[in-house]
Order: structure tokens, then C-alpha cells, then sequence
């Protein structure tokens, strides 16, 4: 048996190859999680036991991930979405519990074997399945742009309302387990505590927690403000806990308390990396829990229950989602992105099997299942326009319809500029190119900025520009530039590669928030890639040197030789404890300083012999006492020098071994 610091070590280890190897493969890690869950639990190589331990570093993931959710709960927010979520949200997750509930009662009718199917375990199960993945699916649409558009914001909305349903399921499912007293005292017992204990803490810990916070805050001590924020969180899950209630709830209590503060962004900030660790390890315990030679063994039962379920789900949302109007494309992308199980359906179905509310054999077949739709859900929703296509007729004439518009709009224009994305950067460009007479065509994916756009005489179409038919539409074999406004690389490499068959002599200018991606949209056909962080310090410089009375021509003539220069001069920044470390971040260019002491190995050679530039690092300055030496082959490095070296951070760190190694 392992003690718990092995068992620790072995979590964080598995976690750290599973986060790799599916990043590898660009899939979400909380998938990676699960699935070397899967692999070192018991069931499979037993490498690590589901025990107190397990259970513990779970809960605390738990904990922190509905503390997330208590931030991001804004009333503002509900009422500007209260159709999507109250309407459509609520009847998802209310009828999703109905047909469990009816599946439930049928299989318990008709089967000897699966009786034990109460109403009460039908519902907790019907809790659990209504769920979908918060995580990946808005980490999916993020990456394809699809936030915004008509099935996003349905998608989010309905996610929010699975979100806030989590908290009375919370309450509701031990309440059903109970099996002292009648359910209705049972129930009306647990709302009275539930009541009781929220009243206590929104609206006394309302009046305390933003004095104390301002206490906390005047110490400025960043150490100081993670242990508060730490104390409240855990506080107030104990609280909810020694009332009967759940520790999430409290920690979604919390979350509420600090979001109506001024603190709530850098709450968000700092825990963040406690909430993503333990989140991490909350999924590998849910991998742990899956036998897998039981679900082997019954594999046609967990292929039937993965279809029934990822099926039944589609059809009912694309069904809601066109009772409340949506355009049938729009309601079947709506059920395709949202019909897997998600992040809290584990949560609700660990307490089931706490409660001991299903037999074992049914709750592995669920969560097998669960496990699977997870794993299939970014091929889904990847696929989701090519099924629209196969499942619905008139989704090829909305789409033709669309693409008609498009051309219409362009059919008679000559060496205009196409505008990908017509958020604020792209309508600043249009106002530009209109006041010096060029014509423009712009796309966008969200229709009501298409639609308030038009009605004032932009000329806009709704669009995806990362679709080789809609630049057909735009009329990319007519127009002088495309200019791609929005700072998404992923999109803009797709519409590169549509640019490379369709126009490859076509000038291409994109943004990107800084150099990360230049060297790679460059690569695939950009003419020029503009970055905002780049930009943003020349514009910064030239006011500075304006203010300062350098003259006009000269501020000028800078600015332009650091864009001619494409800025090489520019690139790279030395890194300090404050700047954000990730996988994009590491890989991009930055300065470092080299000191060499009396033993490096470096001392007394050329920098041609150094040989830095086979580690693809570049020598950008030498300092020798207060002294600034011009570079060459030829410099010989002394004791004292500081080398100056730009490049990513594993060619830094190579270069850096090499000239210190005595």
C-alpha cells in the first residue's frame, strides 16, 4: 500500500504524461486525466487504490471548480440570457431527468435483473447524465470561433443552467438517499438548512468579506491574500458541510461572495493553478473508479447505454432548441456539441455512489459511458457541420442561401479588401479604407453585429472565413488584400491554406497578439503579421520620443526601420517571475544574460568558436564592465563579460550550459 505522499507523487506523475500526451495530439487534458486514471487504478494495472487519499484530493478539486463557477455567477449576465438559460437550459436538464426517470421505471418493469432501479436512483442518474462538458465544449468553440455565433450562445447558455442545476442536485440527491422519515420532511428539512446557511453567509458574509478583504489587501502581502482566499473557500465549504449539506456548495457560495467584490479578477488569477491541479486530480479519481474488465466483460452494454445516451441528448436539445426557435442547422449543432457527459455529471454520479443509491454494476456501466462520450466529443463537435449537412436538407439551401448573399453583395466590386472578422479592429479598418475611397467585404460569425451593422450600411455578410466557400463568395479571386482582424492563429492558418489554392499571390495581413506565431504565419503565406503587444510598444516609444522633443522625421524614420526589419530588432523580452509560463510562452523568443566567471568554459574563445548559432541562438549584445562591445565572430570572450542571447527558452538553456561548463 502506498503512503500518501507516494500516492501523491504517483497522481502528479501520471497526470503530468497524460496532460503531454494529449496536448500532443491537441486534445483536451481533462480527457488526458481520465484516461491515465483509468490506467493506474485499480482495476486496470493497480498502481494506485481508491482510498481515503483519493477521495480527499477529489473532493478538494470539487471544491475549487465550483468556487470557479460562484465567480463567474452574475445576475447581470442571467437576465441577459434568462430565455436561453431558464428556458431552454432548465427544460434540457428538466426532461433529461424525465426520460431517465421513465427509462428507469421501464427497465425496473421489465427486467428481474436491474429492479433495483428506484425513482430515486433514476433521478440522481438523470442528474448526472444531463450534465455536459463546460471544459472541452467551450474550449472547442473558442477554438473554432463559434462562441459568439447562433448554436454558441445557445451552447452557453444552456451549459449555465447546468452549472447553477449542480447546487440543488447537490442537496437534492443525499435528501433522496435518506431513508429515515417520509422524503417530503426529508426534503423540506434539507431546503430549511440550505436556506438557513445561505442566509448566513450571502448576506452576513456580504457585509464582512469586502472589509476584510481591504483589510488583507492593505498588508500587501501576496502571500497573505492566498491564505485568505484559501481560508474562505475551505471555510465555507465546512460550513455547508456541518450543516448536512455538500462542500460545494459552500465553495459556490464563496465564489458568489468574492465576484461582487473588486477583487474577484485577481482572485481568478491566483486560483487558477490550485484549481486546474486539483481539478486534474479530481478526474484521475474518477478514472480510477472505472473496472475495466467489468466494462469488458459487458461491452455491448456500454456501446448501448454510449449510443442511447449521446443520442437521446442530441435529440431532445436540437428539439428544445427549435421549440425556441432556432433554425434547425443551428438547433442540431446546439445537440451535437452538448449531447456527451460532462465534468459535474462525475461529480453528481461519485455522491450516487457514495449514497450507495445503484448497484456497482450499473454505475460502472454509466460511467463508462460518460467516459467514452467525453472521449468521442471533440471528434463530434469537429464533424458537426458535415453531419448538420447529411441530417438536415434545407441546411445545404440556409447555407447556399448565405453563400449567395455573400456573392451578391461582392458580385460587382473590383479590387476590394476582404475583412475577416468585423469586431472593433475590423469595423476601425472599414472606416479607414471608406474614408479613402476603397471598398471593402467583411465576414463575421456573430449575426447580431451582422445584422446592426448592415441596417447602418456596412457592408458585412455572415460568414465563416476560415470557409473556402465563403472567400469564393467574397469574391478572393477579385480583391486586392485580406486582412484577418481577429488574433486566433489556428483560424488564420486555415484561411492561409484556403489562400494558397484559391489566390496564392493574394497580400494577406493578420494579427496576432505578439510574436509567438510570426515566423509560423509567415510560413504559411502571410505577407505581414501584425503584433498587437509590437505594435503597442512603437506606438508607446514614438509618443515617448514625441514628448521628450525628438523630432518628427526621426521618430518616424525608427518606426519604419523596425517594421522594414519585420521587428527582428524588437523580438524577444527578458522574462521575470510575473510574466506568464506556458506552453506558447516557452516558445517564445526572448533575451537572457549570461555573467561568465574565471572557470566557464567559454572564457578565452571566439564567439565563432562558442558555437551558439548551431543551437539556434543569436548573440545580440556583450557587455564587458560598462562597457557595450560590437559584436563579431572574432570577439573573444573574457571573465566578467555578460553575454546578451536571444532565442526560446530550451535553445537558452542549452546555450547557456554550453558557455558556463567548465
Amino acid at each position: 500500500m502506498l503512503s500518501p505522499l507516494e500516492l501523491t507523487l504517483l497522481l502528479l506523475a501520471a497526470a503530468v504524461l497524460g496532460v503531454v500526451a494529449f496536448r500532443m495530439m491537441h486534445l483536451p487534458p481533462m480527457l488526458g486525466y481520465l484516461v491515465v486514471g483509468i490506467l493506474i487504478g485499480p482495476y486496470a494495472l493497480g498502481w494506485a487504490e481508491d482510498n481515503a487519499t483519493t477521495h480527499a484530493l477529489g473532493e478538494f478539486g470539487v471544491v475549487f471548480l465550483m468556487f470557479s463557477i460562484g465567480l463567474e455567477f452574475s445576475l447581470s449576465k442571467l437576465l441577459a440570457m434568462r430565455r436561453t438559460v431558464f428556458g431552454l437550459g432548465m427544460a434540457q436538464v428538466m426532461l433529461t431527468i424525465g426520460a431517465t426517470m421513465v427509462f428507469g421505471w421501464l427497465v425496473a418493469h421489465f427486467s428481474t435483473r436491474l429492479s433495483a432501479i428506484s425513482w430515486q436512483a433514476a433521478l440522481a442518474i438523470g442528474g448526472a447524465l444531463a450534465m455536459s462538458s463546460t471544459a472541452i465544449v467551450s474550449k472547442l468553440l473558442t477554438e473554432r470561433l463559434e462562441l459568439e455565433s447562433q448554436h454558441g450562445r445557445r451552447i452557453i447558455g444552456i451549459l449555465l443552467f447546468q452549472d447553477l442545476a449542480v447546487v440543488p442536485l447537490l442537496i437534492l440527491i443525499p435528501a433522496l438517499a435518506n431513508p429515515r422519515g417520509d422524503l417530503g420532511t426529508t426534503l423540506l428539512w434539507a431546503a430549511l438548512k440550505a436556506v438557513i446557511v445561505l442566509f448566513l453567509l450571502l448576506f452576513i458574509g456580504h457585509k464582512l468579506i469586502r472589509s476584510w478583504f481591504r483589510i488583507v489587501v492593505k498588508r500587501r502581502s501576496q502571500e497573505l491574500f492566498m491564505l485568505n482566499l484559501l481560508l474562505i473557500t475551505l471555510g465555507a465549504a465546512w460550513i455547508t458541510e456541518m450543516a448536512g449539506l455538500s462542500l460545494a456548495l459552500g465553495a459556490f457560495v464563496a465564489g458568489m461572495l468574492i465576484s461582487e467584490t473588486e477583487y474577484k479578477h485577481q482572485v481568478e488569477e491566483d486560483i487558477k493553478s490550485f484549481r486546474d491541479v486539483l481539478l486534474g486530480l479530481f478526474f484521475i479519481t474518477i478514472g480510477m473508479l472505472l473496472n475495466v474488465r467489468l466494462v469488458l466483460e459487458h461491452w455491448w452494454l456500454v456501446l448501448l447505454l454510449l449510443s442511447g445516451v449521446v443520442l437521446l441528448k442530441f435529440g431532445l436539445i436540437a428539439f428544445l432548441a427549435r421549440c425556441f426557435g432556432a433554425p434547425v442547422g443551428v438547433a442540431l449543432r446546439t445537440g451535437l456539441a452538448l449531447a456527451q457527459a460532462g465534468e459535474f455529471g462525475f461529480v453528481l454520479l461519485n455522491q450516487v455512489g457514495g449514497l450507495n443509491l445503484v448497484e456497482p454494476l450499473i454505475l460502472q456501466l454509466i460511467l463508462a459511458s460518460m467516459v467514452l462520450s467525453m472521449l468521442a466529443a471533440p471528434l463530434i463537435i469537429a464533424k458537426a457541420d458535415a453531419i448538420v449537412m447529411k441530417l438536415s436538407a434545407n441546411e445545404w439551401m440556409v447555407q447556399s442561401l448565405a453563400l449567395t448573399q455573400i456573392a451578391t453583395r461582392t458580385m460587382a466590386t473590383q479590387q476590394h479588401v476582404i475583412i475577416a472578422g468585423f469586431g472593433r479592429s475590423g469595423q476601425s479598418l472599414a472606416k479607414l479604407l471608406e474614408a479613402e475611397g476603397i471598398t471593402y467585404q467583411a465576414l463575421d460569425m456573430d449575426p447580431d453585429r451582422v445584422n446592426e451593422a448592415q441596417a447602418a450600411g456596412a457592408f458585412v455578410s455572415y460568414g465563416d472565413a476560415g470557409r473556402r466557400e465563403s472567400l469564393v463568395a467574397a469574391g478572393i479571386n477579385r480583391a486586392a488584400a485580406l486582412v484577418i482582424t481577429y488574433a486566433s492563429t489556428p483560424s488564420a492558418l486555415k484561411v492561409l491554406h484556403h489562400m494558397h489554392d484559391l489566390a496564392p499571390n493574394l497580400p494577406v495581413i493578420v494579427r496576432s497578439h505578439d510574436d509567438t506565431d510570426l515566423d509560423k504565419l509567415r510560413a504559411a503565406g502571410a505577407s505581414e503579421v501584425v503584433p498587437e503587444a509590437m505594435e503597442g510598444s512603437l506606438m508607446l516609444a514614438s509618443h515617448a520620443m514625441l514628448t521628450l522633443g525628438v523630432p518628427l522625421r526621426r521618430v518616424v524614420h525608427r518606426v519604419q526601420a523596425a517594421r522594414s526589419e519585420r521587428y527582428a530588432t524588437l523580438r524577444g523580452f527578458f522574462h521575470g517571475s510575473s510574466d506568464v509560463s506556458d506552453t506558447a510562452d516557452s516558445m517564445q523568443v526572448r533575451l537572457h544574460s549570461v555573467p561568465l566567471g574565471e572557470t566557464c568554459k567559454a572564457v578565452g574563445k571566439t564567439l565563432e568558436e562558442a558555437a551558439l548559432q548551431e543551437l539556434d541562438v543569436e548573440v545580440t549584445a556583450v557587455r564587458r564592465g560598462k562597457e557595450r562591445l560590437t559584436v563579431s565572430p572574432e570577439m573573444v570572450l573574457m571573465a566578467g563579460d555578460t553575454i546578451v542571447l536571444r532565442g526560446g527558452a530550451e535553445e537558452l538553456a542549452r546555450a547557456e550550459t554550453r558557455l558556463l561548463k567548465s
